[in-house]
């Protein structure tokens, strides 16, 4: 089966969280980069086990984590840049993160109005 947008998409997120937290690692920032590599990378896997769903109920549940991991890592690197612990900038990270927020909450929406 061919890799859906939202797979190829979530996956490219993920490789930049983790260059992003290789960076924040190096500048000695280890709260909040913990915690973004773990929802950064978490939107990608839900999106993978989604894929392998036993049923559409199932799909929605873990597109909907998905979402709320989304959702979550952008908090998290609207955190970085309004605390100026690090000088990095994330803008274009956050707007990734727009970005899945958006197709996420689009399949999940039409994925409940099949059910």
């Amino acid at each position: 089966m061919a890799e859906s947008l939202i797979q190829r998409k979530s996956f490219q997120f993920a490789l930049s969280v983790i260059r992003l937290y290789q960076k924040l690692q190096e500048r000695r920032e280890y709260v909040l980069s913990k915690q973004l590599l773990r929802s950064g990378t978490s939107i990608g896997a839900n999106v993978e086990e989604a894929s392998a769903g036993q049923s559409r109920k199932d799909f929605l549940a873990k597109m909907s984590v998905a979402s709320k991991e989304a959702r979550e890592t952008k908090y998290w690197l609207r955190l970085l840049r309004e605390s100026q612990l690090v000088e990095i900038d994330v803008t274009s990270e956050i707007a990734r993160a727009d970005e899945l927020i958006r197709i996420l909450t689009s399949i999940v929406k039409t994925t409940k109005e099949t059910l």
